[in-house]
């Protein structure tokens, strides 16, 4: 395991990445952008083509590198592994205390913040405006480097996958002559343990499958909000389990059971930022102990039933003209 840490750690600002924020909320955007930032991955967006550099290398021969590709920083890789990072503002102190010719994993800054290639693109638009770098490396499952994000990266894929949703949409309309589905309907996902590639999955068609019906899009939010917080905990503090979804005329029922080890003081569970994540967990960003809180705010009704060692049901209802909206 390197000194590199996942997700979640933040990094030491050396000033070798200039800060910007990407103006996207995840919680109040346009459902169409939410859609699509739930729906695509960190590795659908990213840069694969990367230049890195090794521990072995001088700071000097670094700097030329730089120089050449025009570039502001450089990851260091052994083994095909990410062990640091090399700034334009390490080198700039390497010159000033006459270590230019060191070798990097001597001044190479270790803890960097690294995203995976599996997660939905939300978290790194989370982490851009969370902690205001430039770009981040990209690590897959076995945490090798397999690419980096920038903020034009996300700004640029948004911009494409939202012209083609665009597209998309007017054709159904000019399909279906605007009509808008009266049709009211089940929906049932499975979701497995630690599935990060596929987390936002359910999330993202129940999101779907409301709009079509012409539901208020505050409404579509909240349920959006409690079907990805009920979809999260599943994968990240159980064995697995399903998601269920009713649309019905005046409500929409979201429930979400698992076979997780239960919880023994639901109560407990409830307050904001209790959580029982492991340090897996909590490496990848979440673990919070907003999920049930989230979810709870959002719904009209909730009710949550738990068994230790045999698992956890939770119940979220929003009805289609709430009072919460007004």
């Amino acid at each position: 395991m390197s000194d590199v840490l996942d997700a979640g750690t933040v990094a030491h600002d050396d000033g070798a990445i200039q800060k910007q924020d990407i103006p996207i909320n995840t919680d109040d955007s346009p459902s169409v952008v939410l859609e699509l930032i739930y729906q695509l991955k960190i590795k659908d967006v990213m840069t694969s083509a990367v230049i890195t550099g090794s521990p072995t290398q001088t700071l000097r021969h670094l700097q030329n590198i730089m120089r050449e590709n025009r570039i502001t920083g450089i990851p260091i890789v052994k083994d095909h592994g990410l062990v640091g990072i090399i700034s334009i503002h390490d080198i700039i102190t390497a010159l000033d205390k006459n270590t230019i010719d060191d070798p990097a994993r001597e001044r190479m800054t270790r803890d960097v913040v690294a995203l995976q290639d599996d997660m939905p693109l939300s978290f790194a638009i989370s982490y851009f405006n969370k902690y205001h770098y430039g770009r981040y490396p990209v690590l897959n499952k076995k945490h090798e480097l397999v690419g980096i994000i920038s903020s034009i990266d996300v700004v640029r894929s948004l911009l494409v996958e939202m012209n083609r949703e665009i597209m998309r949409l007017e054709k159904i309309h000019q399909r279906e002559g605007g009509s808008i589905s009266s049709t009211f309907s089940e929906m049932e996902f499975n979701v497995a343990r630690y599935d990060f590639e596929m987390a936002g999955r359910a999330s993202t068609e129940i999101k779907k499958a409301l709009k079509g019906h012409n539901i208020d899009p505050k409404i579509i939010r909240r349920i959006a909000i409690a079907s990805y917080e009920l979809e999260i905990n599943i994968v990240a503090h159980s064995q697995g389990g399903k998601i269920r979804c009713s649309i019905l005329p005046d409500k929409v029922s979201v429930m979400a059971s698992d076979k997780g080890p239960g919880i023994a003081d639901v109560n407990l569970a409830l307050q904001e930022g209790w959580s029982t994540a492991n340090e897996y967990i909590r490496s990848l960003g979440f673990g919070a102990g907003m999920g049930l809180a989230n979810t709870k705010r959002v719904s009209d009704e909730f009710s949550i039933q738990s068994v230790v060692g045999a698992g956890t049901t939770v119940r979220s209802v929003v009805y289609i003209h709430s009072s919460k909206d007004e």
